[in-house]
């Protein structure tokens, strides 16, 4: 079994809260824990190491979402991510292929280890491996094994470039800038009732196939909202057909007092969660999406900066009104540096840019409008 290993470990342990630990023990004393769940987050694969995160939590006991579910049970479910216990401290064995490693969850219940293996070798077609989780010393009772089972991405060596997406008010609906309409959203909408903004299913499918169409370009999704909303995130990508991707979220303590704030105050970690992909994959190429709701422009110019001869194209959705000459001041700027950067409201015109970059077939372009 391997020690391990700290290298581009994107979710740091944190100091151990003995507090947590002892929540958590009193509640099982008293039996009011629930039952121990594994969540494995979708990893990815470089040189040969696979980097896997998750998270240990009470289970929450959440039906699958249904576009039929009322306003109450949408929100009982969004109270339920945030009520439950994550449980710290634990022993949480992972598993890939002939490789076994341990970790520690952290206070948030969060867990992120290395893991080598000979087997983790890319092929032409971007692929998916298995990967599975047994909670070692059950916090419930030493006869019951609690185990997961997760995936992680090798990219496809025929990658022409990887795609960077945000997630909120870039792919789904969000109004992250109007408090009140951005509450109404998390408490009474569900993952299947959440809407996509219109055609950006189509122009990641795009993307993701490129101009040759039998590409499997890898896709990261980023976002600052918390890992408690990963199961609404992975679901609403899923259940609108978007590309399969890792998703890199945010550690913050869960907390029903503090939904509000979801998705909310500083992005740095955006910028480092993207630094580390650029260094992870050092010989691929990315095209960068989001919008300028938040801080993605500032944040994607900084990455451009740095990796000047590796964008592709920089996509901001415009939702928030920004002075025009800001935006042409801007894209001048990095127009002189090679950069492109372009401004739109509307998914068609990305996608008429993308196809003149050649970055996806011209006939996508059709395909993408129709679904207006």
């Amino acid at each position: 079994m391997q020690k391990p290993s700290n290298e581009l470990d994107y979710l740091k342990h944190k100091k151990r809260n003995p507090f947590s630990r002892l929540k958590v023990k009193l509640k099982h004393r008293l039996g009011w824990l629930g039952v121990p769940k594994i969540i494995i987050y979708k990893g990815f694969v470089a040189s040969g190491k696979a980097f896997v995160s998750g998270c240990l939590t009470e289970d929450k006991g959440m039906a699958t979402p249904d576009i039929k579910n009322s306003m109450w049970q949408n929100m009982l479910s969004m109270i339920k991510r945030y009520s439950s216990d994550q449980l710290a401290g634990a022993t949480v064995s992972l598993e890939i292929a002939d490789t076994k490693q341990e970790t520690i969850t952290n206070d948030n219940g969060l867990f992120s280890s290395t893991l080598s293996s000979s087997v983790l070798k890319p092929n032409s077609q971007s692929q998916w491996i298995a990967c599975k989780a047994v909670l070692k010393h059950s916090q419930t009772s030493d006869e019951e094994k609690v185990l997961s089972w997760g995936e992680v991405l090798i990219p496809g060596t025929n990658a022409d470039f990887g795609v960077i997406s945000d997630i909120d008010d870039t792919i789904i609906v969000s109004h992250s800038t109007k408090f009140l309409r951005k509450l109404r959203l998390m408490l009474l909408r569900n993952s299947r009732t959440r809407k996509p903004f219109p055609g950006i299913d189509a122009f990641y499918r795009a993307l993701s196939k490129g101009v040759k169409k039998n590409n499997s370009n890898p896709f990261f999704y980023i976002s600052s909202s918390e890992w408690a909303l990963y199961d609404l995130i992975d679901d609403f990508c899923s259940f609108n057909k978007l590309p399969k991707g890792v998703f890199l979220l945010r550690e913050l303590k869960v907390s029903i007092w503090k939904i509000w704030k979801s998705g909310s105050g500083k992005h740095e970690h955006k910028f480092n969660k993207i630094d580390m992909l650029f260094k992870t994959y050092p010989n691929l190429s990315f095209v960068l999406i989001g919008d300028n709701g938040q801080q993605d422009t500032d944040i994607y110019t900084r990455i451009a900066r740095r990796y000047p001869n590796r964008i592709k194209s920089i996509y901001i959705r415009t939702v928030k009104k920004v002075k025009d000459e800001k935006m042409k001041s801007l894209t001048e700027e990095l127009r002189k540096e090679n950069i492109t950067i372009i401004f739109t409201p509307s998914t068609v015109q990305a996608a008429r840019h993308a196809a003149a970059q050649h970055l996806i077939a011209p006939d996508s372009v059709k395909e993408i409008k129709a679904y207006l």
